[in-house]
């Protein structure tokens, strides 16, 4: 299946402070946050042969509003469990909260001007949120996925994605699962039944793809 630039969106799941520093919900909630760390170089690599090839790139962020209106009791529950209370204060303001500092993109992956950034009260990326309209306007039919967590957000995302009918790849080294021991788990559910969930691929050859304009070789 060959993909057209013009009709393929590069979708960057959370590559947030809160996810990938000391001190952000992610670190407080015990998860390892090294993974997080470890595949920055590789969703930059992607951000740019995106950009050069010029596809749509959307940012998403998972956060609440300060008053916390549009965490369910039950979220945030489950933050209190897991030892990070969403709306608790950090190192780098309070946890999973819009316009704190933990709540940006890490210093490497930060947007450019005129790309799109979603902010999402949930897990999966168009739950409450403009993402697709903000596809369905550019026409988008594929989706590029990279970012974190794999077992949560990505999967959250890209199954939804799949039910709306878009075509995915998901980029098995740009994901990072909480933990060492979910990330195999995780990336093989997307290729059962022939690939249910679409097709991975690894970062080096979704960017020579790219650069050729026909990111069209599977992961094996």
């Amino acid at each position: 299946m060959r993909l057209e630039p013009a009709q393929t969106a590069l979708i960057v799941i959370d590559m947030q402070r809160d996810f990938c520093s000391l001190g952000g919900y992610a670190d407080r909630a015990g998860m390892d946050i090294s993974r997080m760390q470890a595949v920055v170089g590789q969703v930059h690599a992607l951000l740019e042969a995106a950009r050069a090839a010029g596809l749509l790139v959307v940012h998403t962020r998972e956060g609440h509003k300060p008053d916390l209106s549009d965490c369910s009791p039950a979220k945030l529950q489950r933050s209190v469990t897991a030892g990070a209370p969403i709306g608790c204060l950090g190192p780098m303001g309070r946890l999973l909260v819009r316009g704190e500092y933990g709540h940006d993109f890490v210093d490497q992956l930060k947007p450019l001007p005129g790309e799109t950034v979603i902010d999402k009260p949930g897990y999966g990326a168009f739950h409450a949120t403009e993402l697709g309209s903000v596809l369905a306007a550019h026409r988008i039919e594929h989706l590029i996925i990279c970012g974190v967590t794999t077992e949560v957000c990505v999967h959250s995302t890209l199954r939804e994605a799949v039910d709306r009918g878009y075509h995915c790849t998901t980029v098995s080294d740009a994901t990072a699962a909480s933990q060492p021991e979910h990330q195999a788990p995780a990336l093989a559910m997307i290729g059962v039944e022939g690939g249910i969930f679409g097709r991975l691929m690894h970062a080096a050859q979704c960017v020579a793809a790219l650069k050729a304009n026909q990111p069209e070789t599977a992961l094996k």
